[in-house]
């Protein structure tokens, strides 16, 4: 379950995920040219650990990805740009590692 959604500058919702394991997730989504700019990350405090990444928008993926985390943190990013529908978007993101930890987190863009 994430935390609730809260207004982090104009036009940009930020929400933080949870892990399985000792990782956190945050996932933030903010105005892009009229488009939706998806950016979720992931903090193992590892680097060098591949995870398979899953984004979907209103129960549809868009995306479907692998990244590795790197230093200095341990981190990585998923950056991806979405359509902004009409009314309400719904965006959720999963990533998964080798290990079998799963981090998620979910935001509404309106």
């Amino acid at each position: 379950a994430a935390a609730p959604a809260g207004v982090a500058k104009d036009r940009e919702v930020l929400v933080r995920g949870a892990c399985t394991g000792s990782s956190t997730s945050k996932l933030k989504l903010s105005n892009e040219d009229g488009r939706i700019e998806i950016e979720f990350e992931v903090d193992q405090n590892r680097n060098g650990v591949r995870w398979n990444v899953v984004v979907s928008q209103n129960g549809a993926r868009i995306a479907r990805m692998a990244r590795v985390t790197r230093g200095p943190s341990g981190s990585f990013e998923a950056r991806l740009l979405a359509p902004n529908s009409a009314g309400r978007d719904v965006i959720r993101a999963s990533a998964t590692s080798p290990t079998g930890e799963v981090c998620t987190a979910r935001a509404t863009w309106s």
